[in-house]
């Protein structure tokens, strides 16, 4: 049985049909990554999972659970967690202080055991817990918000653009860390414009273009695709 299934979305900015009859599904357990251009309506279908926007058709469903109209504190109680675009962690707090906010709906009993487990996937966020944490760097800021994400314990972890702004190095150690996670036993779903990185580290793979999916494939597969490779691998 699928952790996540989605069936049959259709979303709208407006009169823009941003996302149309889209269905997949992510098991327990899997890496999962959603590739495609600029616009192609990745993040729309992350937001539509995580109730920031509404579908006219269809459902979503999360561990049996329909989760549309959800509110986003159940949502975080079942287990689905998200780190969006553009990271937006607190900046005029501190590090710990970012953290402590991931962990609201946790009882207070478990919240320094989950802060100083999200310091051992982190150690740099340890050497900086004190600091504000609008005067990290980027690489860094990213940590922060995947530690926020973790401090509800999520069994599925969405990813949108994580590697959006860093430079390439920096996109190396945060695909490695997304990698130690998933090994860790959280279950992923990705968002990702770096195609190559994304299908490097996924299980299955979904290619979207202008808000429907066009291919799926084991990640492997999709790597080796002539057609891919010429669209989204620079090849």
């Amino acid at each position: 049985m699928a952790m996540l299934n989605v069936e049959n979305i259709n979303v709208y900015y407006g009169d823009i049909h941003a996302v149309k009859d889209i269905s997949f599904f992510v098991n327990e357990g899997e890496t999962v990554t959603l590739i495609g251009a600029n616009g192609a309506g990745k993040s729309t279908i992350l937001k539509t999972i995580s109730g920031l926007l509404h579908t006219r058709t269809g459902s979503v469903s999360f561990l049996d659970y329909k989760i549309a109209g959800m509110p986003a504190h159940k949502m975080i109680s079942l287990g689905l967690a998200q780190v969006p675009e553009g990271r937006q962690i607190f900046l005029q707090m501190t590090v710990e202080e970012n953290l402590e906010m991931g962990a609201y709906t946790r009882p207070n009993g478990e919240i320094n055991a989950s802060i100083e487990k999200v310091y051992a996937q982190f150690p740099r966020l340890k050497e900086r817990r004190k600091q504000i944490a609008g005067t990290l760097s980027g690489g860094e800021q990213q940590m922060l918000a995947m530690g926020r994400a973790l401090m509800s314990r999520p069994r599925l972890l969405m990813l949108d653009e994580p590697s959006m702004g860093l430079a390439p190095i920096l996109v190396e150690q945060i695909f490695e860390i997304i990698q130690t996670l998933h090994k860790a036993g959280t279950t992923i779903l990705l968002v990702e414009q770096n195609a190559q990185m994304a299908l490097s580290i996924a299980d299955r793979g979904y290619i979207l273009e202008t808000g429907r999916i066009i291919k799926t494939a084991p990640a492997q597969e999709l790597l080796k695709d002539e057609a891919v490779k010429k669209a989204y691998l620079g090849g």
